[in-house]
């Protein structure tokens, strides 16, 4: 059986790139686009992992991740931040509010699928 993710991100493009990536490499992709869309889909699916944009539409990131963290049901779920957000104390701002892991955009798609693997790994052991 294949790990289902979650993707939220408002961005067709980055969404349409990493759901390509996925898909080949045998995952399944659910997407949001809005943190609230994302919070009740995370919820129903209970996905293996979510892939999280930082900037998005309603709510941003950082209050996604904190409100997907004090989920009981969700616990032990990687959250990992995929965002163009860069600047010192991005990282350590998305990785305080809940995010397990962080990648920066523009994704490299040579290694993306692999770290994604890390994430899932690390949440199996």
């Amino acid at each position: 059986m294949s790990d289902t993710l979650l993707i939220i991100e408002d961005n067709e493009q980055n969404f349409y790139m990493m759901r390509f990536l996925l898909e080949k490499n045998g995952f399944n992709v659910i997407g949001a686009e809005t943190g609230r869309e994302g919070i009740e889909k995370a919820i129903n699916i209970k996905p293996d992992a979510i892939l999280l944009d930082i900037q998005l539409p309603e709510m941003d990131g950082y209050a996604v991740a904190e409100e997907l963290k004090s989920l009981e049901a969700l616990q032990g779920v990687p959250i990992i931040a995929v965002t163009s957000y860069a600047m010192v104390g991005d990282r350590e701002r998305i990785l305080r509010a809940g995010a397990t892991g962080y990648i920066e955009k523009p994704i490299n798609p040579d290694t993306f699928v692999t770290e994604i693997n890390s994430y899932l790994d690390k949440s199996r052991d």
